[in-house]
């Protein structure tokens, strides 16, 4: 009787397992809405514009004329730069805190840098606008632009701008690409190293030829998923790239990213195809960041299957 009980739909078990299973489809339905307002919500911009919307420069509100090109083009150029500028200084962090660091630092060492990430996007934003900004508009920009022979680098050096907001963006996601790039070097098998010392490889040598290969799929996850932060920030960026819609390869000139048109625009959007329009570019920020944290998932999850050099 007592084992039938047991068995019955009431149990523990029971709960539990029917607790999970509406937790999740909780989590499914909302996103289900999310994609749902914001595919209907776009929709009169959708019918207006059709996809020249994405390959237009033209952004006039007054005049109805709308184009997504120049704040595509902001968001993934920013984002790049600030990827190239963060990766060498994450994989650094990453091999020093997990090969090099003695036990007594690699505790605080690895406190601060994770610090970085519970900073609010708002101090960021200040930060770069009062220290950052002018130190780029009197040193660093000034000093680059007697390359002005490149395109990187033409321009007034204003300070605010994409440079400025790069940097800002890169300071935002090394604590993402280090941390998880420092775990999944972590899973590395200490045999494996071990057998590369006995070889008479250097200390380097077992880093770059061993442990790096080897953690190459988790290390691209994390750095995809640091380059969909990247994409998605907003107030830090807001407040130091200059917000032009301009397409420009200059590191001097200002630029616009979608998520900084949004918290300027989406407050003061009056018109209904003026919302619809913004909405829209939240559907395609939206869709790019489940594609880039998708393709990283995927990485880390093909990692993990062959963490302790066995398939699992």
């Amino acid at each position: 009787m007592a084992k039938a009980f047991n068995k019955g739909p009431l149990t523990g078990e029971g709960l539990f397992k029917g607790a999970v299973f509406l937790t999740a489809a909780a989590v499914l339905l909302v996103g289900l809405i999310v994609v749902y307002e914001l595919v209907s919500s776009s929709g009169p911009s959708l019918r207006t514009f059709g996809f020249g919307f994405i390959t237009s420069r033209r952004w006039d509100p007054v005049s109805g004329e709308f184009g997504a090109l120049p704040f595509i083009w902001g968001t993934f150029y920013t984002s790049l730069l600030a990827l190239a500028l963060a990766l060498p200084v994450s994989l650094g962090v990453a091999v020093f805190l997990s090969e090099l660091a003695p036990a007594w630092l690699r505790g605080p060492v690895s406190f601060l840098i994770e610090l970085l990430a519970a900073i609010p996007s708002l101090v960021y934003g200040l930060w770069g606008l009062f220290v950052l900004a002018p130190i780029m508009q009197s040193v660093v920009q000034p000093f680059l632009a007697r390359y002005d022979y490149l395109p990187f680098f033409t321009g007034y050096p204003l300070g605010l701008g994409v440079m400025t907001a790069s940097v800002i963006l890169a300071i935002m996601i090394v604590p993402t690409i280090s941390s998880i790039s420092r775990e999944v070097m972590y899973t590395v098998p200490e045999s494996q190293r071990e057998a590369g010392l006995a070889l008479g490889m250097t200390r380097w040598e077992v880093v770059s030829k061993v442990v790096i290969p080897y953690s190459r799929s988790g290390i691209t996850g994390g750095v995809i998923l640091g380059f969909g932060r990247a994409l998605g920030e907003t107030m830090a960026v807001t407040m130091v790239i200059g917000n032009t819609p301009k397409i420009s390869l200059s590191l001097f000139d200002p630029g616009y990213t979608i998520s900084s048109v949004l918290a300027n625009e989406f407050a003061e959007a009056t018109e209904k195809i003026h919302l619809s329009v913004l909405v829209e570019l939240g559907l395609i920020l939206f869709v790019i960041s489940i594609l880039m944290n998708s393709f990283a998932r995927i990485l880390i999850w093909r990692m993990n299957r062959f963490s302790g050099g066995t398939r699992a």
